[in-house]
């Protein structure tokens, strides 16, 4: 395929934006992202819930669902793959489109990335508008600071396809537990087995009766948090739907590093800086 010349990228009108819809119905979201909604010519509604859909329509009319491209064992890739082709095709008509993602469209979301990709590499206009993620209503749930001794987030299942280090002296935040270990990208949940080899991996750097937190935030307004605290040991007993994350708390305190506070003594000494008290505890 031919791609367009710089020249003749200023003619191109089709354009796509991919907009975050937030995580609750109709409080999160952003007056950017509810116009670009409005003002589609079509909007395509990567949304799980036939309510979620409902209600869209009735900002814009014409609205596509990307749901019936699941299928059950059909590789979530090839459905992704296929989303960017559908849109993709609207955009190439000259459409000014729109996409609509849960939470925040470029978290834990391969579609709304490849589009733009695709899409600025072929000459026409595309970006993303952010939204209130699962991420943003969980601090706010569980009342957290990430900033506080730091935040590790990461997918659940890398912690059983990869070797990574956790850091217990932060928080670590685990995603996407309902198909948590799934290689085939075919399934929508896997079996408890799965959570309870997670929960073995986890072993190795927590006690067993360390609290963490399964959390899910609410979609509806009607609805509150589910918010879940077991002892590790038995986080594979914990109530699932599939849109659930593990939330561990720090099992460790901040070990003070003596080598760089001598050193910051005496960039202090020289530079007559304060110290804040709070910083050195």
């Amino acid at each position: 395929m031919n791609l367009p010349t710089s020249a003749s990228t200023e003619t191109l009108s089709g354009s796509i934006a991919c907009v975050g819809m937030g995580i609750t119905l109709g409080s999160h979201l952003t007056p950017i992202s509810r116009n670009c909604i409005e003002t589609a010519d079509i909007v395509f509604a990567a949304l799980s819930d036939h309510v979620v859909e409902l209600w869209l329509e009735r900002l814009n009319p014409n609205v596509v669902s990307l749901q019936p491209y699941y299928k059950p064992g059909k590789s979530r890739m090839k459905t992704y793959r296929e989303w960017v082709e559908v849109m993709m095709a609207e955009v190439r008509a000259g459409k000014k489109v729109c996409a609509v993602f849960y939470g925040h469209p470029g978290i834990f979301a391969w579609s709304p990335h490849k589009v733009i990709e695709v899409a600025q590499a072929e000459g026409y206009q595309a970006y993303m508008e952010p939204g209130i993620s699962a991420e943003a209503c969980l601090y706010a749930d569980l009342n957290i600071d990430p900033g506080r001794v730091g935040c590790q987030s990461i997918e659940a299942s890398q912690l059983l396809f990869f070797e990574r280090q956790l850091d217990p002296v932060g928080y670590v935040i685990l995603w996407q537990l309902g198909v948590v270990g799934d290689r085939s990208l075919g399934r929508f949940r896997t079996p408890d087995a799965y959570r309870e080899l997670l929960t073995e991996r986890l072993l190795q750097d927590y006690p067993a009766d360390h609290e963490v937190i399964v959390y899910r935030a609410p979609t509806l307004p009607v609805e509150g948090p589910h918010i879940q605290r077991v002892a590790l040991r038995d986080f594979p007993l914990a109530e699932y739907t599939g849109h659930e994350t593990l939330v561990i708390p720090p099992a460790q305190a901040l070990k003070p590093n003596v080598v760089m506070r001598a050193r910051l003594d005496a960039l202090d000494a020289i530079h007559g800086s304060g110290v804040e008290p709070s910083i050195t505890a």
